[in-house]
């Protein structure tokens, strides 16, 4: 394989796989962070959150499974090596979901309209790309360092199942799967729930395409010769990588996130087609675009500062059950309610009066 295609191809084939999953997941199941909690706060149907428990769930299952029989070590991934920064999760998860509300999309959804030809999709994509950027590795990259200092810790992982395992000695990987069942189990008590099984199966589908990119990635990792690292999917920094790249492939290879954002964009057109909703949109309100461009444009420094977005830090981190990851999921949560609360009362910024 490496010989044909190279690590760097390689790594961005499993990227591409696992996107046209989420891509299909997105236009087909309807999966979507912020339709959930919308769903949640003003329709009393918890659904689509539970979609997310099962999506979680199956990936933590998985993650750990695959920790046993090791297929894969999730110590050096970025969730996991650098020392926890909960200000960052806070601050970063509210300024994600108070972003996702103003605009409408995070950029996993935004990528799932953009390929069901939602033109203004479009501009989420590039303004979520750029403003991660400035401040990941851009103008900004030293305030936020500052601000948020990050630490390299590889003497203890910072997961949940395996601070278990040092509390009790419960091996982490069994912590793992206990917690991931829990989570399913939990999703699936509902009986609204059990009635809709598409619901529970693209969930699943979800979880699966995290942990292939876990799986996948590390395979190579470890039999390659490039020093490519484990990884999986997340949209904030990735889109601004394939940007990059679209800008500069002659001068670079392919990655993991330029697949990933590729996969996402095909799987949703696909979705799309099959079902008849493909068609062409853009805004015809300056008012709408104006909210949703500042939206996005807070969006990606959220994400940047939580060290993931809703899917980066919500389902990749939560499957390995890195301390981050509910904490800024919780925070995404709050930060979406606060916005579209926002924009249900019609305060005159979001109205754009």
């Amino acid at each position: 394989m490496f010989e044909i295609l190279g690590d760097a191809n390689s790594v961005a084939l499993i990227g591409l796989l696992g996107g046209i999953v989420l891509g299909l997941a997105a236009r087909i199941g309807r999966f979507c962070t912020l339709g959930a909690i919308e769903d949640c706060l003003y329709a009393n149907d918890d659904r689509r959150l539970r979609m997310w428990a099962v999506a979680i769930g199956v990936a933590v299952i998985g993650s750990h499974a695959a920790m046993a029989f090791e297929w894969f070590d999730p110590s050096g991934t970025r969730y996991l090596a650098q020392t926890w920064n909960p200000i960052g999760s806070v601050i970063g998860g509210l300024m994600f979901g108070y972003g996702m509300a103003i605009s409408g999309n995070c950029g996993y959804g935004a990528l799932a309209r953009l390929g069901g030809g939602d033109l203004r999709s479009f501009v989420i994509v590039l303004i979520i790309g750029l403003s991660a950027y400035a401040v990941m590795s851009g103008p900004l990259a030293h305030m936020r360092i500052w601000v948020f200092p990050v630490e390299m810790d590889l003497s203890e992982t910072q997961s949940l199942s395996f601070l278990a395992e040092r509390l009790t000695s419960i091996p982490a990987e069994f912590a793992g799967l206990l917690a991931g069942a829990a989570l399913v189990v939990f999703a699936m008590a509902s009986r609204r729930f059990r009635s809709s099984p598409s619901q529970a199966l693209w969930g699943a589908a979800v979880g699966l395409a995290i942990l292939s990119g876990w799986v996948g990635t590390y395979w190579v990792a470890t039999h390659g010769f490039d020093g490519e690292t484990a990884q999986t999917h997340t949209f904030a920094a990735p889109l601004g990588d394939t940007m990059l790249y679209l800008m500069t492939a002659s001068g670079t290879t392919l990655s993991f996130a330029v697949g990933s954002v590729s996969g996402v964009l095909i799987g949703a057109f696909l979705g799309s087609w099959s079902k008849g909703h493909f068609r062409w949109e853009a805004c015809e309100d300056p008012r709408e675009l104006k909210r949703q461009m500042v939206g996005a444009a807070i969006m990606g420094p959220g994400a940047v500062i939580a060290v993931g977005c809703s899917v980066g830090q919500g389902i990749s981190a939560f499957s390995l059950l890195a301390y981050s990851a509910p904490v800024t999921f919780a925070a995404i949560f709050a930060g979406a309610a606060l916005g579209l609360r926002q924009l249900v009362t019609g305060l005159p910024f979001v109205a754009g009066r």
